[in-house]
């Protein structure tokens, strides 16, 4: 299959370096707010003031959840369906409060709804879950911080927005990724927006993709209760099993976004009281890599953006169920940036495959078999 035209990152896994839309994007990722990013992705500038004035407000119009679709999210609670599947559900309903969910008729304003109610549907579907009552969105609040808002029912203190908008613009977008392409196929064909980040989420669900950050605290958290890093990860490099929050398909180098979010979750944890754990992950990151060039000494595998995503939400005082919605709250930007391009493109995506099978069988009747 020929490569699929792309404007909207550029990954030099050899140098370490990722273009978002011609920006590094550590420039972006530290100064811009989720709003101008949202802004910047589906219309390919960054906005004046006017500009960022009329997507917020299109935005605030649709931070709200349809009854019909909090029904839903209840039905499925009370089943104890996972997070991210409800979230799933949640966005498919989407339907059923839009004019139409043919995005030709749509358009960017019917990005924007998706947009604006992934963190809704998260938020609702996160406390219904627990038995908590619904927080209703505050319209004074920005995107990210309406977030934190409705998980919590406190206003987020500001160090703490700023520090889930840097994670946010961080992983807003990465090339041709699982979730992405699963995006763009569907949009190929030219069905819509709903249904194209519906699959998206089915394949970030997926402990390879989106859902990798849980497993990482999971094993800091491990190895904190034992007491003996290096001898939980022999345990793990002997046992060939897989070692969460390092490698990369695309980097042989450390990932740059790992660079950035070690940094801010050092901010974060400056500010606890418990340090010692971000000590901890300090350690498990050097023993990690020295006993990679150990067990696979032709292989460079570096520390990727999972291992301090996990860091980063753990500060923020995320629990690890909630890593790969908020996740997908950020990547949704990107997502539908994509089928924005795939829609222009308007050309299917079918990739050729290697036939594997057997050549030579033949037809029997089924009292012979």
């Amino acid at each position: 299959m020929e490569n699929i035209p792309n404007h909207l990152s550029k990954i030099d896994g050899q140098l370490g370096k990722l273009i978002i839309l011609g920006f590094p994007f550590e420039e972006l990722a530290t100064n811009a707010s989720f709003e101008e990013m949202i802004f910047l992705f589906l219309h390919n500038h960054l906005p004046n003031k006017n500009e960022l004035d009329n997507v917020t407000k299109k935005l605030l119009s649709h931070r709200y959840l349809d009854e019909k679709i909090l029904d839903v999210l209840k039905n499925a609670a009370a089943n104890d369906i996972e997070l991210i599947e409800g979230v799933r559900i949640g966005v498919s309903c989407l339907t059923m409060d839009m004019q139409s969910h043919r995005i030709d008729k749509e358009g960017i304003n019917g990005a924007l709804k998706i947009i604006a109610s992934v963190p809704i549907i998260t938020a609702s579907y996160w406390r219904l879950l627990n038995g908590q009552p619904l927080v209703e969105p505050h319209l004074e609040l920005g995107h990210a911080a309406n977030y934190l808002y409705m998980l919590t029912g406190e206003k987020p203190i500001p160090e703490d927005v700023k520090t889930l908008e840097i994670y946010l613009n961080t992983v807003i977008e990465h090339g041709m990724n699982a979730s992405t392409f699963a995006a763009r196929v569907v949009m190929s064909t030219r069905s819509d927006f709903v249904s194209a980040v519906t699959a998206a989420i089915g394949a970030m669900k997926g402990v390879l993709h989106g859902g990798a950050p849980g497993p990482v605290l999971d094993m800091l958290l491990e190895m904190q209760e034992s007491g003996d890093i290096e001898g939980y990860l022999r345990h793990k490099f002997e046992n060939r099993e897989r070692l969460m929050g390092f490698g990369h398909r695309v980097y042989r180098v450390k990932d740059p976004r790992a660079i950035l979010l070690s940094q801010v979750s050092a901010d974060i944890w400056k500010r606890k009281e418990n340090k010692e754990f971000w000590g901890l992950a300090v350690d498990v990151e050097t023993t990690a890599l020295r006993l990679l060039k150990e067990y696979k000494p032709n292989r460079s595998i570096e520390t990727n953006v999972e291992y301090y995503t996990a860091l980063v939400l753990h500060g923020l005082g995320l629990p690890s169920a909630l890593f790969t919605s908020t996740f997908t709250v950020s990547r949704v930007v990107g997502w539908l940036a994509h089928c924005l391009e795939q829609l222009e493109l308007d050309r299917i995506i079918r990739p050729s495959s290697d036939y594997t099978g057997p050549s030579e069988q033949r037809w029997c009747p089924i009292e012979e078999r």
